[in-house]
């Protein structure tokens, strides 16, 4: 098992790892929307917030030697499902281009660290052992 770090994602806001390499596969751990650089949650609502938690991903992902072509997972979690899924889908859509789209699911939760509106985790396959 080995640790996954990056000064390009925010740093874990508790005592977890950003990501996890067992094997072949990369365990990523929930991101929020923060700035990697400020460690603030990003301003300006769903759309933003999505994308920076995705920018957040794929920078765990890149220090593990992966990238989102080979994501296989997608635990998502919303504050708000039945104004935000949509834009979700949208976001989601234009980022996870493969003509396979990973296994996801998708939870409204009632709160998420930092008072984020979106928290994304992720699995990926990586042929880098």
């Amino acid at each position: 098992m080995l640790e996954i770090k990056t000064d390009c994602a925010p740093k874990a806001l508790g005592p977890y790892s950003q990501g996890i390499k067992v094997g072949n596969f990369l365990f990523v751990s929930g991101q929020v929307p923060l700035d990697p650089q400020t460690g603030n949650l990003v301003e300006g609502g769903i759309a933003k917030q999505v994308t920076q938690v995705i920018d957040n991903l794929e920078s765990v992902l890149k220090a593990g030697g992966a990238d989102l072509s080979k994501v296989v997972r997608v635990d998502i979690f919303l504050t708000d499902l039945s104004n935000d899924f949509p834009i979700v889908n949208e976001i989601y859509s234009s980022r996870f281009i493969g003509s396979v789209k990973p296994a996801r699911q998708t939870v409204e939760v009632g709160k998420l660290p930092a008072e984020a509106l979106v928290e994304m985790s992720c699995v990926a396959y990586s042929e880098e052992a």
